[in-house]
């Protein structure tokens, strides 16, 4: 994602951040600024986000942990 240098952010009507609910951009889009889509990723690169699964995952050699 790139820095607005002298331009005006264009807003999207009707689509709001998922972060802070303000009104969205087309630059950072489905957000309304680079800082909102950097607090996005830190979530899931902390995951703090997860995609649901299955608990036993298996390691490389096919065998799964337990826990």
């Amino acid at each position: 994602m790139t820095e607005t240098k002298g331009k005006s952010a264009v807003p999207l009507l009707g689509q709001k951040c998922p972060n802070c609910r303000k009104r969205a951009t087309l630059e950072f889009r489905p957000f309304c600024t680079k800082r909102c889509a950097d607090v996005d990723l830190g979530r899931w690169l902390n995951e703090d986000y997860r995609i649901p699964g299955d608990e036993n995952i298996s390691n490389e050699d096919g065998v799964y942990d337990e826990e």
